[in-house]
């Protein structure tokens, strides 16, 4: 059981991660800061540069300019204001109503795009991944094939759960020769890998501030200057006539500093811990490309154990790690991500995802070492005694 005289263990990172002490004092010292960012006067203005020097260093961090950065409330109305927004423009001159969408995305975007589907009339045409979570680009090649009806594609820069990262340049590559516009969900990336905007040759880009050590409740799309989206908010058309709202600027100043500050490196204690899991459960299986991964991720399934029961165990531990996207937390289901990635039901039940950031230590990774044997013995020895009326028929 968990000893109250120490600290928990916080290895779900990807899940959020704890404000930088540099961001937490920019966001309160601009609190401070009276004035509408739109007014004309002398608070305003003082409040317009917060806002825009923290736009600037968002926008320096992902190789964009600043004027192609508006500012959101996260990842979630990010990605729905891409994906709806280029949707419903792309409907004006005339009917295409085909998504292309990989297998295993975030629910931000397939809640998204099955609302389009159910209420605009929306096609979503599903790419499969491989065993490693990694894009078919064969099988996209040959959705694109015939574009005339393509809205856009849109997928995930790095798998969120499992921590492949995809073939960027070549998705967009594809699309692009076809003449779609491309998405792509970069918050599971954004800090962990380098993310070029400019380089990449997308057209939009969703990150989220809490991913890399900023406040919770400020996210940005990064628009192309030669892209357009319908937007989802309607008023003072504050950003490009893109989003309207009043700016919140004390965010924007301190997305602007953990935006700034630089990112640990994570693959070596990553590793150690892969080594560790290994050691200790050599039943325990990596999940996602083995190398071509987020370094911060490491994701498991643990053959005839329950994620959930492992996860209870380990939080008794005083250790916190997931089951998977924090957004489908305390939802009985597998994993959709393992499951499109060619596991069965039973298999995709028995996963952890362990992420790590800029407050893990060698420390946190011994305690997770130490206490996962115990809770792999534990909801091993559970999942038997739940199976065992189903073995006896």
């Amino acid at each position: 059981m968990r000893n109250e005289s120490t600290a928990p263990v916080y290895l779900d990172h990807a899940a959020t991660t704890p404000i930088l002490p540099e961001a937490l004092a920019a966001f309160t010292a601009a609190l401070g800061t009276v004035g509408n960012p739109s007014s004309i006067h002398s608070a305003g203005q003082r409040a317009k540069m917060l806002l825009e020097d923290g736009r600037a260093a968002v926008a320096a961090s992902l190789d964009a300019d600043p004027v192609e950065v508006v500012f959101t409330s996260g990842g979630t109305e990010s990605i729905n204001l891409a994906v709806k927004g280029l949707f419903w423009v792309r409907q004006q001159d005339r009917p295409r109503p085909r998504i292309v969408v990989p297998a295993g995305e975030h629910h931000a975007t397939v809640d998204t795009v099955s609302w389009l589907e159910k209420h605009e009339g929306a096609v979503v045409d599903v790419v499969p991944l491989d065993g490693q979570g990694r894009v078919d680009l064969d099988g996209l090649e040959a959705r694109l094939a015939d574009a005339s009806d393509v809205a856009l594609v849109t997928f995930l820069w790095a798998n969120n759960e499992v921590g492949t990262i995809q073939p960027v340049s070549r998705i967009v590559e594809l699309a692009h020769a076809a003449g779609v516009p491309v998405h792509s969900d970069a918050v599971a990336a954004y800090g962990q890998v380098p993310v070029s905007f400019a380089a990449s040759g997308l057209d939009a880009l969703s990150v989220s501030a809490h991913k890399i050590g900023g406040p919770v409740g400020i996210g940005a799309l990064v628009l192309g200057r030669r892209a357009t989206v319908e937007p989802l908010i309607h008023g003072g058309g504050q950003q490009r006539q893109v989003r309207s709202g009043t700016q919140d600027a004390p965010a924007a100043a301190a997305f602007g500093v953990a935006a700034s500050m630089p990112h640990p490196s994570l693959r070596e204690l990553r590793d150690r811990l892969v080594a560790g899991v290994r050691e200790a459960v050599p039943s325990a299986v990596l999940m996602g490309d083995p190398d071509d991964r987020l370094p911060g991720n490491a994701h498991f399934t643990f053959p005839g154990c329950e994620g959930d029961s492992l996860l209870f165990l380990l939080d008794a531990a005083g250790v916190a790690v997931s089951t998977g996207s924090a957004c489908q937390a305390g939802v009985p289901e597998a994993s959709h991500v393992l499951l499109a990635m060619g596991l069965s039901e039973q298999d995709a039940r028995g996963a952890l995802r362990i992420t790590l950031g800029h407050t893990t230590t060698e420390a946190d990774v011994d305690a997770f070492l130490a206490a996962l044997p115990d809770a792999v013995a534990r909801a091993g020895a559970a999942g038997m005694a739940s199976r065992e009326p189903l073995l006896g028929r």
